[in-house]
């Protein structure tokens, strides 16, 4: 466990939630992705990822900051840095989650850092989530949480012409999204995810001086697999790992790409509409 000074007392705060896993949110994901599949049954199996439907925090509407995300200081640190994205994580699939199921999750804050970037000052959170079903341990998963400056147009121009690049490999299989706001909102209310910069375009460009609608991470992630699981429906994800390099928009359009890596597991990776890899990705399969 590790934490910067100001937020020591943080490591190790945890929280314990309970849910039940419903078709409806799932029949509802698999509409929002265009995905032709039967109505979800009791007793299948939820496809990776898509636990991230559930365990959704309900914060009253006076309890929401002026991003629409809740105010700090309950279970997350209260750090000051205005901008709040997803940066990566990490799963362990130990057993299949089903439809139907009574699910629990236990959450515990394991490593705050901060360190300064091409834009600014940044703070990482990391959580690590249990997710339990049968008194069994079904998913483990690392959450990392990046917490940014508010924008200042020279400093984000310079950050962007100056970011590396990376060369993205030859892809076996490759499918285009094109993202609209629709899209957008559908995601953010199936995950009940009130941050503005997904659906209030005035608020993205004007407030926090991105160019479009910002295209959610997890989203991307989930599209990544969804790939995986349209080109090999056979293979079963054991572990996952992704991080989100840059954001992407839905004034243009992105590209998903998957290759082959080491035996038993792919590359999967996010690209703009200019080539540059936006998300990487590898899945553990069988």
């Amino acid at each position: 466990m590790h934490a910067d000074a100001p937020y020591a007392e943080w490591i190790g705060r945890s929280e314990h939630r309970h849910d039940i896993l419903t078709p409806g949110p799932v029949a509802a994901l698999a509409a929002t992705l265009d995905r032709d599949d039967p109505p979800p049954r009791p007793g299948d199996a939820l496809p990776p990822l898509w636990h991230w439907l559930y365990f959704l925090p309900m914060h009253r509407h006076s309890e929401l900051g002026p991003d629409g995300h809740a105010r700090r200081g309950d279970f997350l640190p209260p750090v000051p840095l205005p901008r709040r994205m997803w940066a990566g994580g990490r799963l362990n699939f130990v057993e299949p989650l089903r439809i139907g199921e009574p699910v629990q999750r236990f959450s515990r804050i394991t490593a705050i850092r901060s360190t300064r970037g091409r834009s600014g000052e940044l703070v990482f959170v990391t959580v690590r989530h249990e997710i339990h079903h049968a008194g069994r341990l079904a998913l483990e998963e690392e959450h990392d949480i990046v917490y940014r400056e508010a924008p200042r147009p020279e400093v984000e121009a310079a950050a962007v012409r100056n970011a590396p690049t990376q060369a993205a490999p030859h892809a076996v299989h490759s499918r285009t999204i094109r993202p609209d706001s629709v899209l957008l909102f559908r995601y953010s209310a199936l995950t009940f995810n009130g941050h503005r910069i997904h659906y209030d375009r005035a608020y993205a460009t004007e407030v926090e001086g991105y160019p479009g609608l910002v295209v959610h991470g997890p989203l991307i992630a989930t599209l990544l697999l969804d790939l995986l699981r349209r080109e090999h429906p056979s293979a079963h994800v054991r572990r996952f790992g992704f991080r989100a390099l840059r954001p992407l928009f839905d004034i243009h359009p992105f590209s998903l790409h998957a290759a082959p890596a080491t035996e038993g597991s792919m590359r999967l990776w996010a690209t703009d509409h200019e080539g540059t890899v936006a998300m990487t990705a590898t899945a553990h399969v069988s």
